[in-house]
């Protein structure tokens, strides 16, 4: 206000109100936000766990449920007929070249080669089983890549009509060979559809090494995971043809198998794809 031609200054009372309330503010906004970032990041981790923790166990008692009843009444109706079928009208040799012909060919027909994993596991287990498939494997995502030249123009069009997949797919054609490996690698261990990468990779400039190799290594943890599932199908099969239950420590064990199994699974799945997003990040960035 002014008073004998001179102009007052606010008060300082007012000012201090004003500047305690915004600090106030400032204050409770902060503290409200302890645990998005800073010294309270850790209440995001500690979050997620429980949430994974939570996941695994109802994905263990869902096994469990699974084991001791639906598990029996489906394999006595379906899985035991089919074993038995196959066991008797194919030989361990027929059963190999099935497996692997069809692991190295549905690829080609946009067929998921899943089910002949299954096989290879209750047939020849970890060892033969990983040997057999993983050979398989190079054949059914290099088949592809050189039939994908035919239609490479095509495949350019799709990638235009699809901007957020082409990101992540022309990650594999950047940098050295070593970083091709890796970016191809983690789109395999990715949710990224596994046969529509087979075909439109070509599409970038990653070399057939590269995404050989990226691919091989990227599809280890699949590989592992179907044949536990199918060594998981024949010892239910094998408990329920026998016409016994399984013991409480065969059940324990299948079901912490069963847990882990899972678990690894989505850990590894999320990992691949928080690679990707911090890959797609850096690139963003350098351009």
């Amino acid at each position: 206000m002014t008073y004998n031609g001179t102009i007052e200054e606010p008060r300082g009372d007012y000012v201090n109100l004003e500047e305690g309330f915004d600090g106030g503010a400032n204050g409770e906004a902060s503290t409200s936000s302890g645990c998005a970032g800073g010294e309270g990041g850790w209440c995001w981790s500690l979050w997620w766990w429980l949430k994974l923790v939570l996941l695994v166990t109802f994905l263990g008692v869902l096994a469990a449920v699974f084991c001791k009843w639906v598990g029996p009444f489906f394999m006595d109706k379906e899985i035991v007929p089919l074993i038995h079928w196959e066991t008797k009208t194919f030989s361990t040799q027929v059963l190999a070249l099935l497996v692997f012909g069809s692991v190295a060919l549905f690829p080609i027909l946009l067929l998921p080669s899943s089910p002949s994993m299954w096989v290879a596991g209750m047939t020849f287990g970890y060892g033969y089983g990983f040997l057999l498939v993983i050979g398989s494997v190079a054949i059914g995502v290099s088949l592809p890549y050189f039939i994908g030249y035919l239609f490479r123009h095509k495949m350019h069009m799709w990638l235009e009509r699809h901007p957020k997949k082409a990101s992540i797919i022309r990650l594999a054609g950047e940098g050295n060979w070593f970083n091709q490996v890796r970016a191809v690698a983690l789109i395999r261990i990715s949710p990224f559809p596994y046969v529509i990468y087979n075909y439109s990779a070509v599409a970038t400039s990653v070399g057939y090494g590269p995404y050989l190799l990226g691919s091989i290594v990227g599809m280890v943890p699949e590989v592992f995971v179907a044949l536990y599932t199918g060594i998981l199908i024949k010892t239910l099969a094998d408990a329920s043809s026998d016409q016994h239950s399984l013991s409480a420590s065969e059940i324990i064990f299948n079901v912490i198998g069963f847990c882990i199994t899972v678990a690894t699974t989505v850990v590894i799945t999320l990992y691949g794809k928080r690679r990707l997003n911090e890959l797609q990040r850096d690139e963003d960035l350098l351009q």
